[in-house]
C-alpha cells in the first residue's frame, strides 16, 4: 500500500532492490554527466544509484509535495562497485524533524555486494535530507522559489576557507536532455516545465543529486580508487539550480592527516553558476597512498 509517507517515522523500512551493474547502464550515466575515468572500465561510477533513495519516495515523502526541496546530501564510499557484480539497495528513515518552518525527513540508502562471496558488504551509503513546506488551504497561485526570492537568501560565512591546492575544475552546461538523462525518463520537475510549476517553481529545477556527482567526479579525477574506496563527502543545497544554467564545481584542499597506513586528504567542495551563486558548498575527503598519487587497490579490491 502507498501511503505517501504517512506517517514517516524513524526506522521505517521503505524499500529495496537488486540490480546487475553493466556497462549500458554506466555508459549511459558518462554520456548524461560527461564523466569518464580510466577506471570506469572496471569500476562503476560511485554515485551510479545516486537516486535509489526516490524509487522509495512513496514510504518516506510527506503528503504536501508543493515546494519540497533537497536540503542536504552525505556521501560515503566504502569500496568500488565491479562493472559485471550484483547489487542491492536497502532504504530506511533515520531521522525525522522540523526546522524554520520546514518538515525534514532524512532517508539513508545503502547500497551493498550481493556477490555470493561477500554478500552484503557495504559499497555506498548515501542520506538525503528532504525538506517539505506544512500544508496549505489556500489556492497555491504563485512561486514558493523563483529567481528573485532564490536569490534573497541570507548570507553565509565566507566560504571556502581552505588555503590549499585548488583541484581542477568541471564546467558543464545543465540542459533539458542531461536533465532528461540525470532524472527521467518520467515527467517530473526535473524534466518537465509544467510539472515544476505544479509544484511552485517557474521552471525545470535540477535534480541536486546531480551537483553532487560533479563533485564526486572532480574527486575521483584526484584521487582514484582513493576516492571510490574511502571518499566521504556531506554538502549543503544552498540554492536552485535552473535548466539552461551553466556551473563549474570546485575543490580545495584544507588539510591532509594520517589514516592508518594512509592519508586523508579533506576538501572544502563548492558548485557556483556562472555569476557566482552558489548551489552546493561543503566538505568532500578521500584517501592517497602516503608519498603517492592516486591510490592502488587495497586488500580483496585487486
Amino acid at each position: 500500500m502507498n501511503l505517501m509517507g504517512e506517517p514517516a517515522h524513524v526506522g521505517r523500512h521503505c524499500g529495496s532492490s537488486r540490480y546487475e551493474v553493466d556497462e549500458k547502464t554506466v555508459a549511459f550515466y558518462q554520456e548524461a554527466l560527461d564523466d569518464r575515468h580510466p577506471l570506469h572500465d572496471r569500476f562503476a561510477p560511485p554515485l551510479l544509484y545516486h537516486s535509489e533513495c526516490y524509487r522509495f519516495l512513496g514510504q518516506w515523502y510527506l503528503k504536501n509535495l508543493f515546494g519540497n526541496l533537497h536540503g542536504q546530501q552525505d556521501w560515503e564510499l566504502f569500496a568500488p562497485i565491479p562493472i559485471g557484480s550484483r547489487v542491492r539497495s536497502r532504504s530506511t528513515i533515520v531521522d525525522r524533524y522540523s526546522k524554520r518552518g520546514r518538515d525534514w525527513v532524512v532517508n539513508e540508502t545503502d547500497l551493498m555486494s550481493d556477490e555470493e562471496e561477500d554478500r552484503g558488504r557495504l559499497l555506498v551509503r548515501g542520506r538525503t535530507y528532504q525538506s517539505f513546506l506544512p500544508p496549505r488551504n489556500d489556492d497555491r497561485d504563485g512561486f514558493v522559489v523563483d529567481e528573485s526570492t532564490a536569490n534573497r537568501k541570507i548570507p553565509r560565512p565566507p566560504f571556502p576557507t581552505a588555503t590549499g591546492r585548488d583541484l581542477d575544475c568541471v564546467t558543464r552546461l545543465i540542459d533539458d536532455r542531461r536533465c532528461w538523462m540525470f532524472s527521467g525518463p518520467g515527467r517530473n520537475y526535473h524534466t518537465d516545465r509544467e510539472e515544476a510549476k505544479k509544484l511552485g517553481f517557474p521552471n525545470i529545477v535540477v535534480q541536486g543529486m546531480m551537483s553532487t556527482c560533479f563533485v564526486s567526479q572532480i574527486m575521483q579525477d584526484e584521487f582514484g580508487l582513493g576516492w571510490l574506496e574511502g571518499g566521504r563527502m556531506s554538502v549543503k543545497l544552498t540554492n536552485v539550480l535552473w535548466v539552461d544554467e551553466t556551473v563549474t564545481t570546485h575543490a580545495r584542499i584544507r588539510t591532509e592527516e594520517p589514516e592508518g597506513t594512509r592519508t586523508r586528504v579533506h576538501c572544502d567542495v563548492w558548485v557556483e553558476k556562472d555569476e557566482g551563486t552558489r548551489v552546493i558548498l561543503g566538505t568532500a575527503s578521500a584517501l592517497r597512498d602516503r608519498g603517492d598519487g592516486a591510490s592502488e587497490p587495497h586488500d580483496d579490491d585487486r
